[in-house]
């Protein structure tokens, strides 16, 4: 624990909410209807049938250590195990409103690794139009899912260093896959009693 004193947040004050929007509206049900002629489904049942694709994948993303290919070619995600920085101290914002000082966490449980949800298009594969503007975020479920069982399994997803860029990480295991491929035509015309 630091010495320095917490100021508790006023949980009653004014917020800033920023207008969110969100593809789950009227206009895309229209537009799937229009499109592929589906004029008997109900908007319930369309955004029950997303919602459960959408927690099928990170399930998914959790489960698997190399993540999720998302579906046309959109990217990438995976959980990345991170260290902590050190620049800024990692709060525990319960722990320090309870006790009046700034309490960090130190993830003992984790040897001091923390998780990180990642999203990359950036693979030879993953080259569409105005793809650098494409970004991820998170739903308020994956994350505490992922906060849930990272601690028993965080020794199973991809480490990544501070200094190595996401894509270089692509680009260092499609450069094995393919010496792996080169590996195993060179072993399928192998003959050991052929002499050049």
């Amino acid at each position: 624990m630091n010495n320095k004193s917490f100021k508790t947040p006023d949980l009653s004050a004014k917020r800033y909410r920023p207008k969110v929007f969100s593809l789950l509206n009227a206009e895309t049900v229209e537009e799937f209807r229009t499109k592929k002629g589906k004029t008997n489904i109900e908007d319930s049942l369309f955004k029950a049938i997303i919602m459960n694709f959408n927690t099928k994948v990170w399930e998914t993303v959790i489960e698997n250590r190399e993540g999720v290919e998302l579906p046309d070619g959109l990217g990438y995600i995976f959980i990345g195990t991170c260290p902590a920085p050190k620049s800024k101290p990692n709060v525990d914002f319960a722990s320090s409103a309870k006790y009046g000082v700034t309490v960090s966490n130190k993830n003992w449980e984790t040897n001091n690794k923390l998780a990180k949800i990642m999203y990359s298009n950036y693979h030879i594969k993953y080259q569409f139009t105005h793809r650098e503007l494409w970004g991820f975020n998170a739903v308020r479920q994956f994350k505490r899912a992922v906060a849930a069982t990272y601690p028993e399994n965080w020794t199973k997803y991809v480490v990544l260093e501070n200094n190595l860029r996401v894509n270089d990480l692509f680009n260092r295991a499609y450069r094995k896959q393919k010496a792996q491929e080169a590996d195993e035509i060179k072993l399928e015309t192998y003959n050991e009693f052929e002499i050049d």
